[in-house]
């Protein structure tokens, strides 16, 4: 079994659940936006912050410009105090392993050890397309050698060298700062194999991006996955992502509905509807076996949203969650 070094400390001391806010801003948003959104989740009781990384709006929105991932949160990493900071998830096809390794390491560092790194192989061929990107089929062999190469170059105190398929180091340098734990890495997805594989193997938290049921289908594959490696499952922390929709009444609620395009409400990853709806209905994950629960905003330029969310939705959920 390859070893990927020292893990960050998984810290499960506790049974209290994270939330963090997660955001889209390809679907319109400047950093301005990004910055007043994560402030605002902060000020309102959000553990973390974590954003897309795609160069396109999904759907058939238009939305002038972009923002680039581990720029907007190397921002972040200056203008909040405690947030976690991260991407879920940057795509393999965007960026050199070793040039990523850096640049959340550099993060990390920039914000006194809170970011995190979510890693997949992509899948929006779009975004490629637009900006000139390549769009391999190999995307999970290269994940996979992505995620060797950056596990090394955030635990090795010397040099590294590496020669796969797809990537070949010789005699890297560490990038990590010295006393500082390596940021976390989240793995997700729904491959049957591959991905909890990939998990069990590298990942200090899997994400699941589906309902309830399906959540703790997911996790159990990948805890069986890691007892088959040789892993405690127990070691790794496991999270679960929800769109959430809020507002004070019905009208409200609709319009928000409308501004996020999402045409069913009803749908098993949406939780839409008043403070108290919503929360009763995210509590449906109690059980899973979480660490964190990631609420989804579609709108970043709706600032107004996540503060409703942390004020009314957060204590509301932490009340039902530890209601055994």
């Amino acid at each position: 079994m390859y070893d990927p070094g020292p893990r960050y400390p998984a810290d499960l001391s506790t049974s209290r659940i994270e939330f963090c806010a997660f955001v889209e801003p390809q679907q319109g948003g400047t950093y301005a936006h990004i910055r007043e959104f994560a402030t605002r989740a902060e000020a309102t009781g959000f553990d973390g912050f974590f954003r897309s990384d795609h160069l396109l709006p999904i759907g058939d929105r238009v939305a002038p410009g972009t923002t680039d991932a581990w720029t907007t949160l190397a921002g972040l990493a200056r203008d909040t105090e405690t947030l976690t900071l991260g991407a879920l998830v940057s795509p393999v096809t965007f960026r050199h392993p070793s040039l990523l390794a850096v640049q959340v390491a550099n993060v990390h560092e920039m914000s006194g050890g809170r970011a995190e790194l979510g890693l997949g192989a992509g899948w929006y061929q779009g975004e490629h397309s637009a900006y000139g990107i390549p769009f391999p089929r190999d995307r999970f062999d290269r994940l996979e050698e992505q995620l060797e190469v950056i596990t090394r170059l955030w635990s090795t105190d010397d040099e590294f060298s590496f020669a796969g398929e797809h990537y070949s180091l010789s005699n890297a340098p560490g990038v990590l700062a010295a006393g500082l734990a390596r940021p976390r890495l989240i793995i997700g997805g729904d491959g049957p194999r591959r991905t909890p594989e990939l998990a069990s193997r590298f990942a200090d938290e899997y994400n699941a991006f589906c309902g309830p049921d399906e959540t703790r289908e997911r996790i159990a594959r990948v805890r069986a996955a890691a007892e088959k490696a040789g892993r405690d499952p127990d070691e790794l922390r496991y999270s679960a992502a929800v769109t959430v929709v809020v507002g004070t009444d019905q009208d409200a609620v609709a319009a928000r509905l409308r501004r996020a395009g999402i045409d069913d409400p009803a749908d098993e990853g949406v939780a839409a509807g008043t403070p108290d709806q919503v929360a009763e209905r995210i509590a449906r994950y109690r059980g899973c076996g979480l660490s964190r629960i990631y609420l989804q905003f579609i709108d970043v330029t709706d600032a107004d949203h996540v503060e409703l969310c942390g004020e009314r939705v957060l204590p509301a959920l932490a009340e039902l969650l530890a209601d055994k």
